[in-house]
């Protein structure tokens, strides 16, 4: 726990803590009004504006408490430099990586393995939150989750006469097609590193084994031989890009996508919202990655987008717990749901958007797996790594460099 501890101080030396400063503050003066104040602190942005509309019918239901809507930039740097002067929200809301991960082992966070919220949770997402953070116990309450997945254009298909690929070998029939028609398959943008990461993650999930890490932690393997299928894979699809897929950024490509510049684009579901900004009439559809040529085994890569945490500091855990519980009500995360596209950890509730159709069989079956890259210290780049991987598609010298950089990592512990 000190080790880990130690790390989150020391990746938070640049921290600010005014915002913690005003926090306090603002606690203080409301609890002498009264009222208990709780922070509910996340990291989604574009959620802000839909925890504001639950708040405030959480607050009229609930009079004596008031709940601050604290979400910073950089909201993980902001979470872990608070966590070393021990000022932790009252409710943490991020995702279930690397910095969960860190503030769970740091002892952070209120032990809820024995809470009964945990009995109406999808047990893959449960499993998820305790495998990525390495500890048997569990530390939060999984909420939503989000969907790598293949966007593609309907119009397109249709007029080319496709159908949604279910094998490997289909997916790259449908590539060839396209592109015989003189249409781009894939709208890759690898000026933005990251946007790498969701093929990739698909293709190494799918083709890894169930217990790659545990494995790889204990010597018994190495990316050398649990990454060459998925790398392999990754660069056949390089294949099928446009010309000027290193010029392009995140950005470009959903407004290129959105006008019909390829007929299908590796991103994940967050990147409808903006594609539909830019075209509003698109008709788009969703399916999981066909990694191999048995589609039974296909899984569909969903992770916990957002967990809800207690601080173990928190001086008001009851008023905490009472907000978590009606965020964890049908109604409000429906509310949340369709706000945000995303879909959910509670037990029977699914995403009824039509666009998404394509992926509520994987959810109705359970058949997810989390992200692989949630499991890889941010230190190791793999995003980097991948990018220069679509430059020289060497995939001998990708996969020893990660080996390498494990192996620096590992020794580092």
């Amino acid at each position: 726990m000190k080790k880990a501890l130690a790390l989150i101080m020391s990746s938070a030396l640049t921290f600010s803590l005014l915002s913690a400063c005003a926090n306090k503050a603002e606690q203080n003066a409301s609890e002498s009004g009264g009222k208990v104040k709780i922070e509910f602190f996340h990291y989604k942005p574009e959620a802000r504006g839909t925890f504001d509309k639950l708040i405030e019918k959480f607050e009229k239901e609930n009079p004596n408490i008031d709940v601050v809507n604290a979400n910073p930039p950089d909201a993980g740097t902001v979470l872990k430099a608070r966590a070393a002067k021990r000022d932790m929200p009252d409710i943490v809301g991020v995702g279930a990586d690397t910095t969960f991960a860190e503030l769970a082992k740091a002892g952070m966070f209120e032990d809820v393995t024995k809470a009964p919220e945990l009995n109406n949770i999808q047990p893959s997402y449960i499993q998820m939150v305790k495998d990525v953070s390495g500890l048997e116990r569990v530390y939060a309450i999984p909420y939503a989750a989000n969907a790598d997945a293949v966007i593609y254009n309907k119009a397109i298909f249709k007029e080319l006469g496709l159908s949604v690929p279910k094998t490997w070998d289909e997916f790259i029939a449908a590539a060839e097609k396209i592109k015989a028609a003189g249409k781009t398959p894939f709208y890759f943008t690898f000026k933005d590193a990251w946007t790498t990461l969701p093929a990739y993650n698909a293709l190494a999930a799918n083709t890894q084994g169930e217990t790659f890490f545990q494995d790889l932690n204990q010597g018994k393997t190495s990316f050398e031989k649990g990454y060459k299928e998925a790398t392999e894979k990754f660069v056949e699809l390089l294949k099928y890009g446009h010309k000027d897929q290193f010029g392009k950024g995140y950005a470009d490509g959903n407004v290129a996508f959105a006008k019909g510049e390829s007929a299908m684009y590796l991103q994940g579901i967050w990147a409808i919202p903006e594609i539909k900004k830019a075209n509003p009439n698109i008709e788009l559809g969703v399916f999981p990655y066909p990694v191999t040529n048995n589609p039974e085994q296909t899984k569909l890569v969903s992770g916990v987008d957002l967990l809800f945490a207690i601080s173990k500091t928190s001086k008001h855990p009851k008023e905490a717990k009472k907000f978590i519980d009606f965020l964890l009500k049908e109604e409000n995360a429906k509310a949340y749901m369709a706000e945000q596209n995303a879909f959910s950890a509670i037990k029977g509730l699914t995403q009824e958007d039509p666009m998404l159709e394509g992926l509520k069989e994987s959810f109705a079956k359970g058949a997810l797996v989390d992200f692989p890259d949630h499991y890889i210290p941010p230190s190791i780049n793999l995003a980097n790594l991948l990018q220069q991987l679509t430059h020289d598609q060497d995939v001998g010298k990708f996969l020893k460099t990660m080996d390498a950089e494990w192996e620096k990592v590992k020794g580092r512990k």
